[in-house]
């Protein structure tokens, strides 16, 4: 007859820190191992996708991607939250490009028409 003999460790069981108690998306956790050997659970922050542009749905570029709250007045300065442009930090730079070159245009548009309207007033008058 042959026994054989597992060698079984127990695992350390880990518990929440924090009063809730349920695997939700606000109660993420990962396992660390502290110098000592001890695990121990460590809450991760939810990964944010940054701001956007309203209009075309762009992430907007050079501006941090933070949580809402961490984007008050207390803990980001003005410099990290927007952009240094008309519209910065809002709208994306192809968006603001549009508008501009549109303004651009539609003024180039009432300049033409009023430049024919005093051409056809100058062909009247001959």
């Amino acid at each position: 007859e042959t026994t054989t003999v597992y060698n079984t460790t127990m695992v350390q069981r880990l518990t929440y820190r924090r009063r809730k108690s349920y695997a939700t998306r606000s109660n993420k956790t990962r396992v660390l191992r502290t110098p000592g050997g001890q695990l121990q659970i460590q809450y991760t922050k939810k990964r944010v996708s940054g701001p956007k542009c309203a209009k075309s749905g762009q992430v907007i570029h050079g501006v941090k991607h933070v949580r809402p709250w961490e984007m008050s007045k207390n803990r980001m300065n003005k410099k990290e939250k927007t952009v240094h442009r008309a519209y910065g930090g809002c709208l994306s730079h192809g968006v603001v490009r549009d508008r501009v070159v549109r303004a651009f245009l539609t003024e180039e548009a009432k300049i033409v028409k009023k430049v024919q309207k005093l051409a056809a007033k100058a062909d009247k008058k001959k």
